[in-house]
């Protein structure tokens, strides 16, 4: 009786973990849930980005000051290719208040502190528009178009077209 008992326990125990069994998407191998997972091979570890650090060249960079809205993080401008690029980081975060946020490249170095409070309005003239905000927060890619020459501006500021108010503005060095 004993042995019967086990072999259907064993069986019950085999079945059910054929059934949890999966295919790894990567290799097609079966995998069970709690299993230790191999490590990935050493191409997939090393395939590179399509925008590695070993192919930009930092040109400048800032921090975020508050305008009309708390606006954190920092910004760089990379030439990556023939490229120039404004990058924010993963710690960039502004308002969800904007309806028509965009970034800008801006003439001056002290958009906030040139500008007046509580909008922070930039004239026009002074700004160029360079893609309307992807995101509130996270790390982001804009490409600056190449009729732009970016050297010719000295910060990136987050700024809602709509009702002209600067959320926020990094000075670049």
């Amino acid at each position: 009786m004993k042995r019967r008992h086990f072999a259907i326990a064993g069986l019950s125990f085999v079945s059910t973990l054929a059934l949890s069994c999966t295919k790894d998407p990567r290799n097609g191998a079966a995998t069970v849930p709690g299993a230790i997972a191999s490590p990935p091979t050493t191409a997939q570890a090393t395939s590179p980005s399509p925008a590695t650090p070993q192919t930009q060249l930092v040109a400048r960079s800032g921090t975020f000051v508050d305008g009309e809205h708390p606006t954190q993080g920092t910004v760089r401008i990379v030439q990556d290719g023939k490229d120039s690029v404004i990058e924010l980081d993963q710690a960039f975060t502004t308002s969800t208040s904007g309806p028509d946020l965009f970034v800008v490249l801006h003439r001056s170095a002290d958009v906030i502190g040139s500008t007046v409070p509580p909008a922070f309005p930039i004239q026009e003239g002074d700004y160029v528009l360079i893609a309307p905000l992807k995101a509130y927060s996270g790390a982001q890619r804009y490409t600056i178009p190449a009729t732009i020459n970016p050297n010719e501006f000295k910060s990136v500021a987050i700024w809602c077209r709509q009702f002209n108010a600067t959320f926020g503005a990094a000075a670049l060095r």
